[in-house]
């Protein structure tokens, strides 16, 4: 049970927040007069419950009248308390309450200090200046710890969190006091007013709190073990809890024990029960589990929330006011809490409010630190390849096109074109949706490129790709006379021989090709503009070597990217979308339908194969071996022999998929585009590659088992002539779950709202490999919902970077310590 100190304090509290807040009865749910709910607390404080009766119908100045009143006469039955004060100025960011009782002070570790009473006037008015070595002589000896021993390792024992702290948190991951100072909870519950079980009823998940009578484990009719436990609140009444398969709970859970129960509220017959999802012993002598909202963190068995609550607490009471990396000057102007303030709020918070202010402040600094090691990355003094931009130019290749440029890639281009024209390196990514035109775009800067005597090249992920590249470009370039080479793993020795030879001496104008072009016998006379398309396949190694001689940098994203993955993963670079379709393309008709209509798909496929069109087959898998470990994934082999069973004999199919060598994919490809055959069956290999004008419908098995970008991608590889076309999603996995997300595929056709909406459902880990390439994971940042603060970080950080890159002045010494601490924990993903 509580003390009567503990429970003076659990009053206290939400009366000074109601001070704070200007009395507007909010700082209880429910009303003030819930606190006096218990009758043990109305019996030990029946002045004050007299005192702030009926209080939600006074007016805020009786309310002021009245809390006042109220903290005098729970003082005046406090022990005396004197609260000691580290000499800060009043007006300053944040002032810390180091110690309710009398503090342990060493010698050096204050040169003076200001003495309160809390009584008469709290943190206002100095009583008295006491010398740090006149209090020593009253103060038992005990090392100085503060935020300098921060990084120290739990096993030195500088802060008491019990015998057994190394062994415990050790199980969570904690090794040091800052691995406990930032293991953050990952719920909360709000425990401030727990409901009386006589109050519960049409409820479906509660929280309570009771200590328990009884409790009998028995075995239900299947097998089951079962715990049943009755427990009692505060107010005398009783209530049944129910634990499933947890018989090693029976001998943990004995008749006297506190408990906080979660869980779920059931009806059975005339009384109710509560099916226990979540339970933790109510250990705690300072009611850091009840009365306030409550952190619940990430635990294992053996380890209580109360545990982990009270070695945070432990730590938060040695470590005081916490030093602030930013500047008071950045806090206001951001909007933002000190550091101290927000790690104190972030365990225990004091209100919704508070907790909220604290989640913005510790998010911005994730987003601020990954923006600055983005940025410095970066280096902005980079010269490149400066390019001379003429209308001319421009306008003889607009004029050369069989169809006029959108809005959208003008604007793109243009962007594209300030940059060349700058002395300093070009670092730009264009993204657009599936057909928006960027390998125009790209074309354009290419041909001024070339125009000013330098060379170009375009690197893709795969021969299928540089192949599309390649007969793309030269449709656009070679009528200007633009000399354009493609080199692939898959040529002749004598054929990459002959390509290497004249791009070193200046034969070729732009070359086309696979990592083929970073070998170390492919040498360029003079580069000036490198295209990489799809830039996270290859390694950082990879692209270094092709941006050797410092050319502009162009990047091109087929799947558009939601702009707050775009502002942290692409952070080093500036952004063009192409947010503009080219008029006449049509919408593809996208239906989702069960494995059980799989006859019917293929029926439909059939008939539009009758008209003279083609149809894709995609799944996720490539063997039969890999499938057995999801038995219902077809496979692509499999699917291929399902097909050439059930199709008409007339039906031509062919089998496409990353096991083929270069040349059989090329092959494969080449007879699908010329219409040898009607059928192709593929893996996503067929994400990006040939465009074929008359394939008019794609049909995805266990679309479940792909990302929606994903399935945007592929989708988009139909529609590309002036057909009518479809895409229909067969999903192996029935679940009202797997409907609803694939729903969106149906609903939308726009890539980018598409994209925002897979991030929210997968997470950035998921999406185009960024846990791969090395980018950090977010603890409390959330891309998918904190695009504002991501954008007012990344503005911050694009200041300070121009200002002071290396954190030189003496107002960054902490922030510059802060970014290396944090650099050295994660790699990142590098373009530049």
């Amino acid at each position: 049970m509580a003390t009567i100190e503990e429970l003076r304090q659990r009053i206290r509290r939400p009366l000074e927040l109601e001070h704070q807040q200007a009395y507007p009865n909010t700082s209880v749910f429910g009303g003030l007069e819930k606190l006096f709910e218990a009758p043990h607390i109305r019996r030990h404080f029946a002045e004050v419950y007299d005192l702030l009766a009926n209080y939600s119908q006074l007016s805020p100045e009786e309310r002021s009248a009245k809390v006042q009143k109220a903290l005098n006469l729970l003082d005046s039955k406090a022990p005396g308390a004197k609260v000691f004060i580290a000499e800060v100025p009043l007006e300053s960011e944040f002032l810390e309450i180091l110690a309710l009782e009398e503090p342990e002070i060493p010698d050096e570790a204050l040169l003076s200090l200001e003495v309160y009473d809390i009584k008469q006037n709290p943190l206002k008015t100095p009583l008295a200046h006491v010398q740090a070595a006149t209090l020593a002589k009253d103060l038992p000896s005990k090392a100085a710890f503060g935020f300098q021993d921060i990084d120290a390792m739990l096993l030195t024992g500088k802060v008491n969190l019990g015998a057994q702290a190394v062994k415990k948190l050790a199980a969570i991951g904690i090794e040091s006091y800052r691995d406990l100072l930032f293991y953050f909870p990952r719920r909360y519950e709000d425990r401030r007013i727990l409901p009386s079980f006589a109050a519960l009823g049409g409820q479906d998940q509660v929280t309570v709190a009771g200590v328990i009578q009884s409790r009998k484990g028995l075995k239900s009719q299947k097998g089951l073990s079962l715990l049943r436990a009755t427990i009692q609140d505060s107010y005398g009444a009783k209530l049944d809890l129910v634990w499933f398969n947890q018989p090693w709970l029976e001998k943990q859970l004995y008749p006297g024990l506190s408990i906080i129960a979660f869980g779920k509220l059931k009806q059975k017959s005339r009384h109710l029960e509560l099916q226990v999802q979540h339970m933790e012993v109510d250990d705690d002598s300072e009611s850091l589990s009840t009365g306030r909202i409550v952190s619940i963190y990430q635990s294992t068995q053996g380890l209580s929330q109360a545990y982990i609550r009270r070695s945070v607490f432990e730590l938060l009471k040695e470590l005081g006011r916490i030093p602030d990396y930013l500047p008071k000057k950045i806090l206001q102007d951001s909007y933002l809490i000190p550091l101290s303030q927000a790690l104190h709020y972030i365990h225990f918070p004091p209100s919704e409010k508070d907790l909220q202010q604290a989640l913005r402040r510790l998010k911005f600094d994730e987003f601020l630190f990954l923006e600055l090691r983005i940025l410095r990355n970066r280096d902005h003094e980079n010269l490149g390849k400066k390019h001379k931009v003429y209308k001319y130019t421009t306008k003889e290749f607009s004029e050369h096109l069989p169809f006029k440029m959108t809005k959208a890639q003008s604007r793109v281009l243009k962007e594209i074109m300030d940059d060349m024209q700058s002395p300093k390196q070009m670092a730009r990514l264009v993204q657009g949706d599936v057909g928006s035109g960027k390998t125009v775009v790209a074309a354009a800067a290419i041909y001024v490129s070339v125009k000013n005597s330098f060379q170009a090249a375009l690197m893709a992920p795969t021969e299928i790709l540089a192949r599309q590249h390649f007969n793309n470009l030269r449709q656009y370039l070679f009528p200007l006379g633009v000399r354009l080479e493609l080199l692939i793993g898959s040529m002749t020795k004598k054929q990459s021989d002959l390509v290497k030879a004249a791009l070193k001496s200046g034969e070729i104008d732009v070359i086309i090709g696979t990592q083929a072009l970073i070998q170390e016998d492919v040498h360029f006379k003079d580069l000036g503009l490198a295209v990489i398309d799809e830039e996270h396949r290859f390694g950082v190694d990879q692209r270094r070597k092709l941006l050797a001689g410092k050319p502009d940098v162009l990047v091109m994203s087929a799947t558009p990217i939601p702009r707050s993955l775009a502002l942290t993963y692409y952070g080093d670079l500036d952004l063009s979308i192409i947010d503009e379709l080219p008029p006449g393309r049509k919408a593809i008709h996208t239906r989702l339908v069960n494995d059980s209509k799989r006859r019917d798909v293929y029926r439909f496929a059939w008939g539009e194969i009758k008209k003279g069109r083609q149809v894709y087959v995609v799944t996720p898998l490539i063997e039969e071996s890999e499938a057995e470990v999801m038995a219902e994934i077809v496979s692509a082999e499999q699917m291929y022999a399902d097909l050439l069973a059930i199709m008409p004999p007339e039906c031509r199919l062919g089998l496409l998929h990353g096991k083929l060598s270069g040349s059989e994919k090329d092959e494969m490809m080449a007879r699908f585009y010329r219409h040898e055959l009607d059928m192709l069956v593929s893996t996503t290999v067929i994400e990006v590659g040939v465009d074929v004008p008359n394939a008019t419908l794609m049909i995805i098995e266990n679309a479940e088992r792909f990302g929606l970008s994903q399935l945007h991608q592929l989708r988009g590889r139909v529609g590309r002539g002036s057909h009518e076309s479809y895409c229909i999603l067969i999903a192996g996995d029935r679940s009202k779950k797997t409907h609803q997300r694939l729903e969106v595929i149906e609903k939308y056709h726009d890539g980018f709202i598409i994209a925002e909406k897979d991030l929210a459902l997968r997470g950035p880990g998921d999406l185009k490999g960024t846990r791969q390439s090395g980018m950090p994971d977010l603890v409390l940042g959330d891309l998918s919902q904190d695009i504002d603060i991501i954008e007012k970080a990344k503005e911050l950080a694009e200041k300070i970077v121009a200002t002071d890159r290396n954190l030189e002045a003496a107002w960054a010494e902490r922030l510059r310590t802060e970014l290396t601490r944090r650099i050295k924990l994660t790699s990142l993903r590098e373009i530049m």
